[in-house]
Order: C-alpha cells, then sequence, then structure tokens
C-alpha cells in the first residue's frame, strides 16, 4: 500500500494534535514545519511543550517522522495542512498575516497533484480570497492541483480522540473535495462535507460564536442570581434536568483561549462588509469581557479596598487542566488588582511562570499552597477550576474565597463571583 506524505504547517495547538493523529496511520509519513526553532528542537528530543501531551506520544511520533524549519520538503509531500494563527489587530479586525506570509513562502515550493488544506479558523470567502487568488496563476485548481479547507475541532484537555471527532471538510471544485476525502477519511471515522469551503469555514466561526453567546447569558443570569441571592450553579443544574430543549453551560470569569474571545470578531467584521450589524455578537462579548470588572468589584466590596491587601489568585490558564494561558481573563484580573495596589500571587500547577503577551508584561512564578500559605492572604480567587489543585486546604485555611467556579457552596467566607 502506497505511503502518502503529509505536510503540517504550524505545531501549535491544533497542529501538534494533528500532526500526531496522522501519525496513527501507517499510510502516513508526517513532516511537521514550524518556523518556531524551540517546538523543532523540543520535538526532536521527544519533548513535549503542551502539557496534555505526554512525552511517549512524542517519542513515538518522532521515530518514524520528521520536523524541521525547512520548507524546502514541501515539493516532495502529498498533502500540505496550514494549521497557522488567526489573531485579531488591535481594532479587533482579521489579522490573516500568517496565513498570506505562509502562502508567499511556500508558493515556489508547490507542484502539481498536491493538495492545499487550510485548518485555520477564519472568515467565509478566506479559502477562495486568499488560497485561491494566489494558486491559479500557477494551477489549475480542480485538474492539476487541489485545494481544500477544513475546520479544526481541537478541545484543549479534552479525552475525547481526534478521530472521533466528526471532520467537517470543503474543497474549492468536485475533484478537491475528492481529494480531501481520501486522505482525511484515512484518520478520522466521521467526514462531514459541505458543497463548498465558505460552509465549511463559517460552521467553524458558528460553533465558537454559539459558545461565547451562550456563556454570556448564564454570566448574566449570574449576576441576576447574585442580585436575588440564588446559587446560579444550582439554578442550571436544575434546568439541565431537561431531556430536550436546554444545553447546560457555566459562567465564570470570561472567556478565554484562541477561539472564543477572537473568532466572533471575524464574523462581525465579514458581516459589516455585506451592512449587516452582529448584536447577539457584540452584546455577549461586553458581557463576558465584563465579567473580570464584576470579580474586582466584588473582591472590592468585601474586602473593602484592594491597595496592600495580600490575594491569591486560583489559576492563570483559561481552562482547567491545561496550560494555555491564551487571552486569559485570568491574567487581566491579575494586572488590575496590581494596578490597584494589591499584593498578587498566584497558584497554578500547568504555569510555573506567567507568559509575557502583547498585553501583559508581568513576570510572577507560580506560589505554593499549603495551610501556612493560605493564611497568610486576604482573599484567595478562584479562577481556574484545575483538578490538581488542594481545594481542602483552600476550603479550611482561606480567611475569604471568591469563587468564579462553583468548587464551593456559598457561605461566610465563600463568596461566589
Amino acid at each position: 500500500m502506497k505511503n502518502y506524505k503529509v505536510g503540517v504547517i504550524g505545531l501549535g495547538y491544533v497542529g501538534l494534535p494533528l500532526a500526531l493523529n496522522f501519525s496513527k496511520n501507517s499510510n502516513f509519513t508526517v513532516y511537521g514545519i514550524d518556523t518556531d526553532k524551540s517546538k523543532i528542537e523540543k520535538l526532536e528530543k521527544s519533548e513535549s511543550y503542551i502539557n496534555y501531551i505526554p512525552t511517549k506520544l512524542i517519542k513515538k511520533f518522532i521515530k518514524k517522522n520528521k520536523v524541521s524549519n525547512d520548507f524546502s520538503i514541501i515539493p516532495s509531500l502529498d498533502i500540505i495542512i496550514m494549521c497557522l494563527p488567526t489573531p485579531v489587530k488591535k481594532n479587533n479586525k482579521p489579522d490573516l498575516s500568517f496565513i498570506i506570509k505562509c502562502c508567499k513562502k511556500i508558493s515556489k515550493y508547490l507542484r502539481k497533484g498536491q493538495l492545499l488544506c487550510l485548518e485555520s479558523t477564519t472568515y467565509p470567502g478566506t479559502t477562495d480570497e486568499i488560497l485561491i487568488s494566489m494558486l491559479r496563476k500557477k494551477f489549475k485548481i480542480g485538474k492539476n492541483f487541489y485545494v481544500a479547507y477544513s475546520s479544526e475541532r481541537e478541545d484543549p484537555g479534552n479525552k475525547i480522540k481526534m478521530e472521533n471527532i466528526p471532520k467537517v471538510i470543503s474543497g474549492h471544485t468536485k475533484n478537491c473535495k475528492k481529494k480531501a476525502y481520501f486522505y482525511y477519511s484515512k484518520v478520522f471515522k466521521k467526514i462531514v462535507l459541505t458543497d463548498e469551503p465558505k460552509i465549511a469555514e463559517f460552521s467553524k466561526i458558528l460553533e465558537n460564536v454559539f459558545r461565547s453567546v451562550n456563556i454570556g447569558l448564564v454570566n448574566e443570569v449570574k449576576i441576576i442570581c447574585d442580585k436575588m441571592g440564588l446559587d446560579v450553579f444550582e439554578v442550571i443544574n436544575a434546568a439541565s434536568t431537561k431531556p430536550f430543549g436546554f444545553m447546560p453551560f457555566y459562567p465564570g470569569p470570561g472567556v478565554g483561549g484562541h477561539c472564543i474571545p477572537l473568532d466572533p470578531f471575524y464574523l462581525k467584521w465579514k458581516a459589516n462588509k455585506y451592512g449587516l450589524k452582529t448584536k447577539f455578537i457584540e452584546l455577549a462579548y461586553e458581557i463576558n469581557n465584563d465579567m473580570k470588572k464584576w470579580i474586582i468589584q466584588k473582591i472590592k466590596n468585601k474586602l473593602k479596598k484592594i491597595k496592600n491587601k495580600k490575594i491569591l489568585i486560583i489559576g492563570a490558564s483559561y481552562k482547567k487542566n491545561i496550560d494555555d494561558c491564551r487571552e486569559s481573563p485570568s491574567l487581566d484580573i491579575i494586572s488590575s488588582l496590581i494596578k490597584l495596589g494589591g499584593e498578587i500571587s498566584y497558584h497554578d500547577p500547568y504555569v510555573k511562570e506567567l507568559p509575557i503577551t502583547r498585553k501583559h508584561k508581568i513576570t510572577m512564578q507560580s506560589t505554593t499552597i499549603s495551610k501556612k500559605n493560605i493564611k497568610n492572604f486576604d482573599g484567595v480567587v478562584i479562577l481556574t477550576d484545575h483538578d490538581k489543585i488542594n481545594y481542602k486546604i483552600i476550603k479550611n485555611y482561606s480567611k475569604t474565597i471568591f469563587d468564579s467556579r462553583g468548587i464551593f457552596k456559598p457561605s461566610k467566607n465563600v463568596i461566589r463571583v
């Protein structure tokens, strides 16, 4: 049986798991490509730089596959998959610079017969507007070169195997779609084909907007419950017993990660091009973003002031049991509390040191949790509900707990935020 060579460009939170998934199939040899030399060096040493990807998987992967920052390998590949960041600019407009730069870089290496597939989350029309417009000068798309789009559905920390998650795919032509189906169906159990790439692109944006809007809803409900003296988590759990027409979402300190905080702006920007307003999307963003201010105000109300108060933040990553701090509301809250004069520490078993980001320049290392240590803080704020946290010590020895994740029942020293 023929061995196919697949290249994955971008070995981050999406690209590396995808490369590992393709490598499980003996029909494929995977070539991981990334401009970040530190990632390549770690992989070559069989080291994992993503906490929920065990080293043993990297060791197995690197035995039969290759990683490099050299793009000259591309002519030998059968399929090239781009898993590149799609951030937003300061004005919240799409930033497709990573995709555009990559397309320019690989264009001289591409040859007839290859499939180029985009997996980055982006606005409907990107595949046609960027990939096709670049490639149609060199190839006859659908005849001697193939272009497809497939939305990523990587859920960090989720134990669902990637191959069991239905894979949405589309192609620029019927032949492009057939070619994409041929490769992806060998590693994913269910393939969902759409009529055109725009539909596949839109479906991914819709998935994330759906989550953003529903998280915004429960965050607003949390504020209402707080005013009424009700436990929002009990309300949600009661509603969740309905076997139809309801899906539970849970409140928190806002939203984080690369997808939910940023992707809705891609749809907003595209809708604006058609003269449309995205009221739900914008309102959900405002509510979720305001959660950080609401939590800080709740801390102020209880402690009377922030200045000189010792406050411990539990969780720096945006989601439980992972080390990803991208767009984490914890970083915003830490920065705000420091500006207000608070003596801030944090604990996160997965984030040993706060990352320097575009918005956050604070350097701080994770502190330990102990009976003696907890007693020194005026307040403990739970922002990320990692499983590897000693909540018993927090509960028994904290003066005041501000709980945004429903870990504890509200009481004299536990305040729901």
